[in-house]
């Protein structure tokens, strides 16, 4: 199978598509210390909404209620950070660290060699998986 192209930043080129087989590709396409950390969010959001809905869309998982049809949290390869992007974050608690020009969403950037602070994050998931969400 040939390796997906990375695009500016080293973001991977998948296809769209749903479920866990696109977001599952697309972590494995991420480059270097990326991958890891992706697999981490991904086992996170998974272990804390085992419901959750997936796709990749905009070459970028997305993670999204099961009984809505939008999605709450994305996350993007940049050189030099991880963006995970909380399409509510402005209504969180705390807030996401990372200021948008849109109003409502906050973002956590995450370097090589940042720990994840674990509970934090399970902690916003949860609270992004209850506010409505983006249709994207």
């Amino acid at each position: 199978m040939e390796k997906p192209r990375l695009l500016s930043g080293g973001n991977p080129q998948i296809p769209k598509g749903y479920g866990d087989a696109p977001v599952h590709a697309y972590v494995a396409a991420m480059p270097g210390w990326k991958s890891d950390v992706g697999r981490r969010l991904d086992a996170l959001v998974s272990r804390t909404l085992p419901d959750v809905r997936k796709a990749v869309k905009y070459n970028s998982p997305m993670y999204g209620a099961v009984e809505r049809d939008d999605w709450f949290l994305s996350f993007h390869c940049f050189d030099r950070y991880i963006k995970v992007a909380f399409f509510r974050g402005g209504s969180l608690r705390p807030v996401p660290p990372v200021e948008s020009k849109q109003a409502h969403v906050r973002y956590l950037h995450l370097h090589e060699g940042d720990a994840i602070d674990e509970a934090q994050f399970v902690d916003w998931v949860r609270q992004a998986s209850a506010l409505p969400g983006e249709r994207l």
